[in-house]
């Protein structure tokens, strides 16, 4: 049976990995259907990469590195906050702005 400390830590892996994949098809489809990308950085890259493969390769190196910070939980006390912090950030910046856009549409 896994520790309660280890639950939340997986939960919370579970929870920010959800808001990545979130993140990359709402991101999709509303630049599909004419919103901007907020990100400079991924937005730049899809003039090079293309729209598709742009958005899969930010989300797979962020799914990365959350994996990264779950991996290292053992030797960081800042898993925790790192993950909670990671989810609050994506449910703020995307999950909000893309349900209030995909609202109005």
């Amino acid at each position: 049976m896994l520790a309660s400390k280890e639950r939340v830590l997986l939960v919370l892996l579970c929870v920010n990995l959800w808001l990545q994949v979130f993140d990359g098809l709402a991101t999709y489809v509303g630049i599909t259907a004419g919103y901007g990308e907020g990100n400079p950085f991924v937005a730049a890259t899809f003039t090079h990469l293309g729209m598709g493969p742009a958005l899969c390769l930010a989300k797979a190196y962020a799914c990365g590195m959350l994996i990264l910070i779950w991996h290292l939980r053992q030797r960081s006390s800042l898993a925790v906050p790192a993950l909670v912090g990671t989810a609050i950030a994506y449910a703020a910046a995307s999950v909000a702005p893309w349900g209030w856009a995909f609202v109005t549409l």
